[in-house]
């Protein structure tokens, strides 16, 4: 079971999501809180494996508890707000999806089922403004921190793909593949798989 603490300043977006949630046979809602000294607290408590945070909440915002919890609990933010400042500062403090209130349920479930697996996902419309944003050449980084081998690796992890579809795809084993990972993280100092996709994009590997 995939156990899940809510944080949301509003009763009713915490109702909805948690009967979203409870109606899958993998998922358990352990906690759900108004703000964010609580979600803090509960995370200690209850130790869920993903924590869903909205960004404006009393106390501490969502960016500081996903600073705080992460890497120990991954961490979906969802929000009203798709501000490219917030969708960075998420990023860079760990957070393993972002998704908009509106996503619907079906990509809720999905952005959980990924954050739990160690994968990640942005709501379409957030990462349509990301790859626009990424897109500027002045903002590419130097592809010359990776191996060759290492940028086919991230190129596939920015595609979506999990790591025994990277490992099938570029005809490597599972171990290395994590091994690859595990040197990239490294290397690019990031924290997650969606801050290797963001320095992918930044890079121009997708396209190339």
């Amino acid at each position: 079971m995939i156990s899940v603490l809510i944080a949301d300043d509003q009763e009713m977006v915490r109702v909805g999501f948690r009967m979203i949630l409870e109606k899958q046979p993998d998922i358990t809602v352990v906690a759900d809180v108004p703000d964010g000294i609580a979600a803090v607290t509960a995370a200690r408590e209850h130790k869920p494996d993903v924590a869903l945070l909205d960004i404006r909440m009393p106390g501490l915002d969502g960016l500081e508890v996903t600073k705080k919890l992460s890497p120990t609990t991954k961490v979906v933010v969802v929000t009203t707000f798709d501000l490219d400042e917030y969708v960075h500062t998420a990023l860079e403090n760990g957070a393993s999806g972002f998704l908009t209130k509106d996503a619907g349920p079906a990509l809720l479930v999905e952005a959980v089922r990924a954050a739990a697996a160690g994968n990640a996902l942005i709501s379409p419309q957030v990462t349509v403004r990301m790859l626009e944003h990424f897109a500027r050449p002045a903002q590419r980084p130097d592809l010359s921190l990776l191996t060759a081998r290492e940028q086919d690796v991230v190129r596939e992890v920015a595609r979506g793909l999990s790591n025994q579809e990277i490992a099938s795809s570029l005809f490597l084993s599972l171990s290395t593949v994590k091994t690859h990972l595990a040197s990239v993280q490294t290397k690019l100092n990031v924290r997650n798989r969606v801050g290797i996709a963001s320095w992918a994009w930044r890079a121009g590997l997708v396209n190339s």
